[in-house]
């Protein structure tokens, strides 16, 4: 005779657990726009020419069309897929915006493109700094760092943090073929996170690599100071390598 406890239905049977997704699956971006705010820049400009010499559509955005113009023709223009215009518009256009303003318009110009930013993939990579005879200081921005300013500022957008070590000088010379760094990549989605760092890795000899939540960014963002007292004494553009993984 057979008791109901002495089989199983595969209803009762353990469900399996789905496989790990592999943190180096990201998806293909390339066929995506970037805005740059602040494109006009060191470090604006660094990073729309390195993302369009690696095919990204590219938009430099400034507050004045024209200083957009301009900076997009000095890199290269239509040639190399960088086009010009006001922060309005290049806001409106593209599908992923980078914030590269100084940090102390970076409330201003946000408050200012809240509308045209609203459910757009938002990248800040502001870096809140003071500077005095001893060299540069990290500032501490009351909501805890320019990212989560930004995520404040910004409700309907989806804001990340990355790319803030990287040199200007580096990033602006046609000489150098790749940026050996890591960029450290903070957000509150995966799905977000992972777009961003698809977006790193489109700039040969660079990598995205996750670094926790936006609550994390201060840390992130104030490591620049260290990476500046780095560069004067050694005479380098120093990067960040991330070991093990």
């Amino acid at each position: 005779m057979t008791t109901p406890d002495a089989t199983n239905s595969a209803s009762d049977a353990p469900a399996k657990k789905a496989p790990a997704k592999d943190p180096w699956d990201l998806p293909d971006v390339s066929g995506l726009t970037v805005g740059v705010l602040g494109g006009t820049g060191d470090q604006g400009r660094g990073l729309a020419y390195r993302l369009a010499r690696a095919g990204q559509k590219v938009i430099i955005g400034s507050r004045a069309a024209e200083r957009a113009q301009t900076a997009a023709r000095e890199l290269g223009g239509a040639e190399l897929g960088i086009e010009g215009a006001d922060n309005a518009e290049c806001s409106r256009r593209s599908d992923i915006v980078i914030v590269a303003v100084p940090w102390d318009g970076h409330a201003k110009t946000l408050e200012g493109l809240r509308e045209e930013l609203g459910g757009k993939l938002v990248i800040d990579c502001v870096n809140p700094l003071g500077f005095d005879k001893k060299g540069a200081y990290a500032l501490r921005p009351e909501e805890g760092s320019a990212a989560e300013q930004a995520a404040a500022l910004l409700p309907d957008s989806r804001v990340t943090a990355a790319f803030h070590h990287l040199s200007a000088v580096l990033l602006q010379d046609p000489e150098v073929e790749q940026i050996d760094t890591d960029v450290m990549v903070l957000g509150e989605s995966r799905a977000d996170t992972d777009v961003v760092q698809a977006l790193a890795a489109r700039i040969p000899g660079m990598r995205g690599v996750f670094a926790g939540r936006l609550r994390n960014a201060h840390q992130v963002e104030s490591l620049v100071a260290n990476l500046i007292s780095v560069n004067r004494r050694y005479k380098a553009h120093a990067g960040l390598r991330v070991t093990d993984v």
